[in-house]
């Protein structure tokens, strides 16, 4: 994407319909009036040292807490691409969500919103938010759905659904990638905020990668990701990805659309 905010709006306008699911389709509804940003609008809020504390709140419905491997793994994949000198904390909240029966984007917005426990940008500290709602998204093939800059949506019985047979992948191991692939949509993944150098985008899968072993594979967040039988569910970016990520750190990437 190019730096002038016209440029970029329109051209997540153009992508619209395409990223449905993964990354919110109602994204550009509120942006501006409410500085809640599109995902990657934090991602300098990472990768640089503005900030010495990073809080993922969970916000999660009974019965729908995550996996303490698949939140070990977003620290971990974090560590790897992000350093805050004061580390990586976890608040987790069983929440009581509203009943909007399937969740659209701006249900997860609206939602998010409404349970966040402080802004994403609170001081020294940012935070991010992941809730895990009960039910699925309004389209029953998203696993996952980055919103804005700072908030995603796991869909639990829907990756519950996602176990490939013999449990291979298991449900675990799904929820374990999908929570790492929004992640690196918050992070701006694919060419969400900039122009990688690396032709590394899936042309028809646009802010994902064609590798299907990175994370970012488009695969990972819809139920086509059962067809991994093998069992090597990749959960980690790939060297295109952490390139991205380094050359924005570095100010070799142009970044745009920061909040």
């Amino acid at each position: 994407m190019h730096s002038r905010p016209l440029i970029v709006l329109l051209s997540i306008l153009l992508f619209t319909p395409v990223l449905s699911g993964c990354i919110g389709d109602e994204i550009l509804d509120d942006v501006i009036p409410q500085l809640k940003g599109i995902p990657g609008g934090l991602t300098m809020a990472c990768l640089t040292d503005s900030h010495d504390k990073m809080v993922l709140e969970i916000d999660y419905e009974a019965g729908y807490k995550p996996e303490t491997s698949s939140t070990d793994l977003l620290k971990q994949r974090i560590s790897e691409v992000c350093s805050f000198s004061k580390g990586i904390s976890f608040e987790f909240t069983e929440t009581d969500f509203a009943d909007v029966g399937t969740w659209s984007a701006d249900d997860v917005r609206e939602q998010g919103w409404a349970n966040k426990q402080a802004d994403p940008t609170s001081g020294k500290t940012l935070r991010w938010q992941l809730i895990f709602p009960a039910e699925s998204n309004d389209d029953d093939n998203v696993l996952g759905v980055a919103v804005d800059a700072s908030t995603i949506a796991i869909f639990g019985e829907s990756v519950d659904d996602a176990a490939g047979f013999l449990n291979r992948p298991s449900a675990e191991e799904v929820e374990n990638s999908v929570i790492v692939h929004e992640a690196g949509h918050l992070l701006g993944l694919v060419n969400l905020v900039y122009t990688s150098p690396v032709d590394h985008e899936a042309s028809d899968k646009p802010g994902h990668s064609n590798n299907e072993d990175s994370v970012m594979y488009w695969a990972i967040e819809s139920v086509t990701v059962a067809n991994f039988i093998s069992g090597d569910l990749p959960n980690e970016f790939d060297q295109d990805d952490k390139d991205d990520l380094a050359g924005l750190a570095a100010g070799t990437i142009e970044v745009s659309n920061q909040i």
